[in-house]
């Protein structure tokens, strides 16, 4: 089985359809937030130090990310394929990426991109932040989410367009219509 990244806007989706692709294919999950939070949880040395930067409300390194990313890569079983969501965001990150994974014998497999109008991925979020009861997930906070996506996050499409790993998968008006053409793409790839 393939590598999977999985990308898109905030609200896109991207937790809901790696969890429905885990499950078909029995691939492993690899959620940055999750690692995060799991690594400084239990205190490993990679923990102490993202939480330093987290602490001073700066950005993990790269190279660190990338380091903690490998660290769980690894403990995965060989030939199950992963799915990568929230990294990379970047392009610097998608080549750290592709290092790592080429270094295994790996490569990046194929980059799902879900594509959702703005106006539905706001009601998403809005509706997420009432449910989850998450004050930070204001329709003022939601715009920064989105302008940051628009001009850090959005260009690494492109990058996977040049490798050749890009697939484009936009809002069908259901999750199951979406989920339906997601995995008759990646059926097509493996």
């Amino acid at each position: 089985m393939k590598n999977i990244i999985i990308f898109g806007a905030p609200g896109s989706g991207k937790g809901t359809y790696s969890d429905e692709i885990v499950k078909r294919y029995n691939m492993g999950h690899i959620s940055t937030g999750d690692v995060l939070r799991g690594e400084i949880k239990n205190g490993t040395e990679l923990g102490k130090i993202a939480k330093g930067y987290i602490d001073q409300g700066q950005l993990i390194p790269d190279d660190l990310m990338i380091d903690i990313l490998a660290k769980v890569y690894d403990s995965h079983e060989e030939g199950r394929g992963v799915i990568f969501d929230g990294f990379p965001r970047t392009i610097a990150q998608a080549e750290a990426l592709k290092q790592m994974l080429t270094q295994r014998g790996h490569d990046l497999g194929m980059m799902i991109e879900l594509v959702v109008d703005e106006q539905t991925l706001m009601e998403r979020l809005l509706r997420r932040a009432e449910i989850e009861g998450r004050a930070d997930d204001n329709e003022e906070t939601i715009r920064k989410r989105f302008a940051v996506y628009h001009q850090k996050t959005e260009p690494l499409a492109q990058w996977f367009e040049q490798e050749g790993i890009r697939h484009t998968f936009t809002w069908k008006g259901s999750k199951e219509l979406m989920l339906e053409e997601i995995f008759k793409g990646i059926d097509a790839e493996n």
